[in-house]
């Protein structure tokens, strides 16, 4: 997995502090950024988390280059309907000896990782061969309908390709640029850095975490799962791990702020 930070609204903490002041003063257009030094920045964002008034840290966001995942974190990362994906199409990028994401559990074992690579080889060569079935076919279609043998070679390859890939396994390792504002971050931490996320969108959901911290340290401090500053949501679903929770969240503030 490669995630990398590539681009946020310049100062994000002072704007989100210019458009609380916005809601709690007489302030104007002009005068909107003045007096947020590093101080009332600061003040202002605490007083949003304390009284829970969201909205203003919407207007900063943060985008993610990403790669190295799975397809099946892609079903659950895309469920977060408040942020935007750009994704790479198995329709149109072949996939020639596609990557894939191992689980921790099944790396650990050796007969099961054995099993595993040869699913992931046998699924290589299905992929191949009905791309080869079908490139075939449609080709002579196109050649048929008047398409010059480049074109119809062309237009073929993205046809078959497109029905191919139904073999393709949920391990198949895809890459993406995501872009959320820090609100919907907000809910993306707590609900997927937490113990009880699936452990593959849980790394990546660390890793993100840290890359925003150490951009902006007081607007994500509060942030993370829901036991690092408060109660655990999960309920009697609960890892009863809290405080290695809060231990860990600490180290990783700590480290992102150096």
């Amino acid at each position: 997995m490669n995630v990398k930070l590539i681009a946020y609204t310049p100062m994000p903490e002072q704007l989100i502090s210019a458009a609380a002041k916005t809601c709690y003063s007489a302030a104007t257009v002009d005068t909107l950024l003045d007096g947020l030094d590093e101080e009332k920045t600061q003040s202002y964002l605490t007083m949003l988390t304390e009284i829970g008034h969201e909205s203003p840290i919407e207007h900063a966001s943060f985008t993610f280059a990403i790669e190295g995942i799975s397809r099946s974190l892609l079903a659950q990362i895309t469920r977060h309907r408040m942020a935007s994906f750009s994704v790479q199409s198995q329709r149109y990028v072949r996939e020639h000896a596609f990557e894939f994401v191992i689980p921790h559990e099944i790396e650990a074992i050796p007969e099961a990782k054995e099993a595993f690579l040869k699913a992931m080889e046998d699924d290589q060569k299905t992929y191949e061969n009905l791309t080869a079935i079908l490139q075939e076919r449609h080709m002579q279609t196109f050649l048929a309908e008047g398409c010059s043998e480049k074109e119809a070679r062309r237009k073929a390859e993205k046809k078959a390709i497109e029905d191919a890939r139904y073999v393709l396994p949920n391990a198949c390792a895809t890459k993406m640029v995501m872009t959320a504002n820090a609100r919907s971050l907000y809910n993306f931490f707590r609900l997927r850095c937490c113990n009880r996320a699936q452990w593959e969108i849980r790394e990546l959901a660390e890793e993100m975490y840290r890359q925003v911290y150490a951009v902006a340290p007081t607007l994500f401090h509060k942030a993370g799962p829901s036991c690092t500053c408060g109660t655990c949501s999960e309920g009697k679903m609960s890892c009863g791990k809290a405080q290695e929770v809060r231990e860990k969240y600490e180290r990783i503030r700590a480290e992102a702020g150096k």
